[in-house]
Order: C-alpha cells, then structure tokens, then sequence
C-alpha cells in the first residue's frame, strides 16, 4: 500500500474536527449511491419492458413476412417456400391465409383477425400454441374448428365446445341476393401469447379452411419467415430478393414495429441522460468536501511537502480520496440497484394495466453492456470531479502553511 493511498484513506474514516466535512462526504456517498441506484432501476425497467414485449410481439408474429404486390396473394407458394428454407440461417417458413372477420356469439359480435396457419407446423415453433391455455388444436370433425385468443373467447363469452358464427366482408349470391360469406366454427381450443392485442383480436384455424373460407384457393396471403438471428432481420431482407419473384416484397419484425421501440429506445436515452445529472450533482458534493478538506488539512499538506513529499504525491492523495467516494458510490449504487431488480422480478412488484402495456407487471432486466457504461460514467464523472481540488492541494506553499504553526 502506498503511503499517499494510506494518507487518503485515513483522511476519509478519521474523526475530524470539522464534523460539516463528514456530513458532506456521507451526502457525497448517498448521491453517487442513489443516482447509480436509479440508473440501473430506470435502464433495466426500459430493457426488460422492451425485451418483454418484443418476445411476445414474434412469438405471436414472424421475424420476416413475405407478401405480394398485387394483393392477390402469393402462387406457388410451395416453390418460394423451398427456396428460403434453402438459405442458411433459417428456422423455419410457414404459409399463412388471413383476413379480418365478425365473429358473433350469443351474447355479442366481436371484429377479429382470422389466420388460416399450418398449426402442426407452427406448434413446434410458438410454445403458446404447443401449450394451449385450454382445449386442443383443431381436429377433423363435421364442424371445423377454430382456435380463439384468451381475451377474444373471454369477450365473446365462449368456451371449449361452444359455436361461433364467423363472417367475412367477402359477398356471395344467395336466393335472397348478395349477403356476406359465413361460416359456423366449433371452439376446440383457447391460447394465450401474453400479448393483450394478440388474444383480444386473433382467432386460428387450419391453412386449408382458411384458403376455402376466402376464396384464395392455392394461393396464400404471406409466408412467415422464422430466422436464427432476430437481428439480422435486414440482412435476410435482401438476401431473399435474389429468391423472390418481383412482386413479391419482405417486410421485417423491426420495420412492423418500428415506432413503438423507437420511442422505448429514445426514452432509454434520455431517461440516462435525466439521472446522470444526479451522479453530477453528487460529484459537485465531492468537490465541495476535497476543497474543505484541503483547507483543513494545509498544515499537514505543508509538513508532508516539507518531509519531501512531491507536489504530484499531494495530488495524488486527494485524487485518491475522491475516487474511493466515488468507487464507495458506485458499488453500493450497483448493489442496491441490481438487488431491487432481482426482488421486482421475483415477486412481481410493480403492477401495470395488461390492456396498455401488453404485460401484466414490469419486467427488470439489465444487460452487462448498459451495467458497464452506468458504472464507467459514475467512476469518470467522480474521478473528474478530484482533479480541481488535487490540483489545488498540490499548490500549497509549505512556507505559508506552517508559518503560523
């Protein structure tokens, strides 16, 4: 241990005559600790809110869609199929028929989403559809069956084995003119995703009912393209045009979502930005005890420049001094702010609206990257905030300090 790290700590747990200057080291302290605190809560709240709703936003949905222009849907689907699933990286593609329907119930009529999917397929992927809520997939029986969301059964007031009345905005002739396309579903199965606008407003049935229902014979509406690397999303986008046929487009995960984790990550930033003015408003404390502490201690800056210590060994020792405030800080900041994290998942703490936020409480997660940059701008912030006050002590004339002693 060197004696200028020996001088610093002793100076920090020492009695001194100025009590004030302890105080306002303590506040020093509990500044840093809490503004560290509050950045990892604020940034781990964002992170986990984020990473909650982008899991349930593709497990419910594709990384990439694959669609086409004319809006007629895709042909030779099979043909396009073959050739994603040959590139490397992908996970999966799966066809998908949907449109927008009036599913009515006894008690009331409901607008939802009707996808007409390859369900076996998709149950090896989506673990919401492989663990169903209630029920089962649909089956082959008189009446085809229909998977309903957990939200949409739950306002429609229906069950496993109740019928429902599916209308679309597709009109046929009939003795009594044109009237809209119908058909009667049987509920053999309910599923939950965990995403509130998912299963208020989607119902599932098979690809090949689906097809007949809308009219779209061998043609489906997209393809949905399940990747290795979420991320790598618009890298995949232009790897599939050289596979594609031209009027064939893909829209990724990010784009479909573009806004809402846009404003999440320009919230993340600025939200830093707000709390790290309290690790600056601590660092100023520091400032403010070094100052007062060097001008307590001039007597012993001049006796240890007089026993031959170099004006840079002065600075260090303050510089030293702010620093372990800084580094005291900072671990308990961390340590505070991770233990809440842990506590808030584990039993749920904070409670939010499911029908706002997509989730039922608020998820903490903090990646090591966002721990690593929270704790590197309280350490420069509090080693920045020394340099005046070292500076200072290592001006000190021995002559003027002892001359009164």
């Amino acid at each position: 241990m060197s004696y200028e790290f020996f001088i610093a700590k002793r100076y920090l747990t020492a009695k001194r005559k100025q009590a004030f200057i302890s105080v306002i080291t303590f506040i020093s302290i509990l500044g840093i600790t809490i503004g560290v605190m509050a950045l990892i809560i604020a940034i781990a709240l964002i992170t986990g809110f984020q990473k909650d709703v982008r899991d349930k936003i593709l497990g419910a949905t594709s990384h990439l869609m694959v669609q086409d222009l004319s809006g007629e849907g895709l042909k030779d689907y099979p043909q396009i199929m073959a050739k994603i699933k040959e590139l490397q990286g992908v996970k999966s593609v799966s066809p998908v028929a949907f449109d927008m329907v009036l599913i009515s119930s006894p008690s009331k009529n409901q607008p939802a989403m009707l996808k007409g999917m390859d369900l076996e397929l998709e149950r090896k992927q989506s673990s919401w559809l492989e663990k169903l809520e209630s029920g089962q997939l649909p089956a082959e029986t008189k009446r085809e069956g229909i998977l309903l969301g957990h939200d949409l059964a739950l306002t429609l007031s229906v069950g496993i084995g109740d019928t429902v009345n599916v209308l679309t905005d597709t009109w046929r002739q009939s003795p009594m003119g044109l009237v809209p396309k119908r058909k009667i579903f049987v509920v053999t199965g309910i599923f939950a995703t965990g995403l509130f606008e998912f299963d208020s407003s989607t119902a599932l049935v098979s690809l090949p009912v689906a097809q007949k229902f809308f009219g779209l014979r061998d043609s489906v509406s997209y393809l949905q393209v399940m990747i290795d690397d979420i991320f790598a999303a618009p890298a995949y986008k232009e790897r599939f045009r050289s596979v594609l046929p031209p009027m064939a487009y893909v829209t990724t995960w990010m784009e479909l979502n573009k806004s809402l984790f846009s404003a999440l990550k320009l919230e993340k930033n600025i939200m830093f930005l707000t709390i790290t003015l309290i690790v600056f408003v601590a660092a100023l404390n520091i400032i403010a005890t070094l100052i007062l502490m060097v001008m307590e201690k001039t007597r012993d800056i001049g006796i240890l420049i007089a026993m031959g210590a170099t004006r840079q060994s002065i600075r260090k020792i303050f510089f030293l001094q702010g620093s372990l405030i800084g580094i005291v800080g900072t671990a308990l900041g961390t340590i505070l702010g991770l233990l809440w994290c842990v506590l808030a998942n584990t039993f749920k703490l904070i409670k939010v609206p499911v029908d706002i936020y997509q989730i039922s409480h608020v998820p903490f997660h903090i990646k090591p990257l966002d721990l690593c940059i929270i704790i590197g701008v309280s350490l420069l912030i509090s080693f920045l905030s020394t340099l005046f006050p070292s500076h200072r002590a290592s001006k000190t004339d021995p002559v003027v300090a002892l001359k009164y002693e």
